[in-house]
């Protein structure tokens, strides 16, 4: 499972995996549409730019970028090519904004919505998933397992795509799903917001001999790498899942399913 801290968000080429754009995600593209997106606060992942050799973005294109700036916007500069194969209209103009299957919500939407159930706030925060049927199958258990929302970082992870909703089946359209420019940041909110931030990490107190009965956020890591060591810095303690076979990780929606279960359990109890 894991990460990859996040950086700030300005113009560059970004070789990640999320540059390579789920089809179902609805595309605006050309230099008046995208302006107005931005202008309108409409929700948006990233925005692709042309790239024209070692040349700076200029005029319209530099206008665009400048704005994605102010609004703490993803921004790839791409070859003319890609545009071309994401292009539906075939007039892109040098930009093409991808957004959202769903719009996101904010840290403060999921508080509210555990105030207005009447229930600690349960968070689960994951640290750069990049796989989209993972965070699919995330946000199902977390449906199922009375989660408030999910956190998600901007960078170097896959946001809410088609194929997420699609692996959610529905459950995209249950769960609050907030996208944060730094992940270290956003989990001292929520410790200032009385949480408890626990890390999912193999070295951990055992998830059945930790306190997970109050207000809680997990966070679990990437596929493979765990996370990232910055965040884990600032988490308040660790658990683990029993490993008993041979096998020494899990993947990241079960690790996460199997924790949202033991939050479930022990708030039953």
């Amino acid at each position: 499972m894991n990460p990859n801290t996040d950086s700030h968000p300005e113009p560059h080429p970004d070789p990640h995996p999320d540059s390579h754009p789920d089809p179902q995600n609805l595309i605006l593209e050309g230099r008046k549409a995208v302006l107005e997106a931005l202008n309108h606060d409409k929700p948006i992942d990233r925005i692709l730019l042309r790239r024209d050799g070692e040349k700076p973005v200029e005029g319209t294109l530099r206008m665009i970028a400048a704005k994605a700036r102010e609004r703490r916007l993803v921004v790839q500069e791409v070859e003319r090519a890609k545009l071309d194969i994401l292009s539906e209209t075939g007039h892109h103009q040098g930009v093409i904004a991808l957004c959202p299957a769903v719009p996101y919500a904010s840290i403060e939407d999921i508080l509210q919505i555990a105030k207005e159930r009447g229930e600690p706030p349960f968070i689960i925060v994951l640290d750069g998933v990049t796989d989209p049927h993972n965070l699919g199958a995330v946000l199902r258990s977390a449906d199922a397992g009375g989660v408030h929302g999910v956190i998600i970082p901007k960078r170097r992870a896959v946001g809410l795509t088609g194929t997420v909703a699609k692996t959610s089946a529905g459950a995209l359209s249950h769960v609050a799903v907030a996208r944060v420019g730094n992940i270290t940041r956003t989990l001292e909110e929520l410790k200032k917001h009385g949480l408890w931030v626990a890390c999912a990490a193999m070295d951990g107190k055992p998830m059945y001999e930790a306190d997970m009965k109050g207000a809680i956020a997990i966070v679990l890591g990437a596929e493979g790498e765990g996370v990232s060591r910055l965040v884990a810095e600032n988490t308040d303690f660790a658990v683990s899942i029993p490993m008993l076979g041979k096998i020494a990780s899990l993947n990241v929606s079960v690790a996460a399913g199997i924790l949202i279960y033991e939050v479930v359990r022990s708030r039953l109890r």
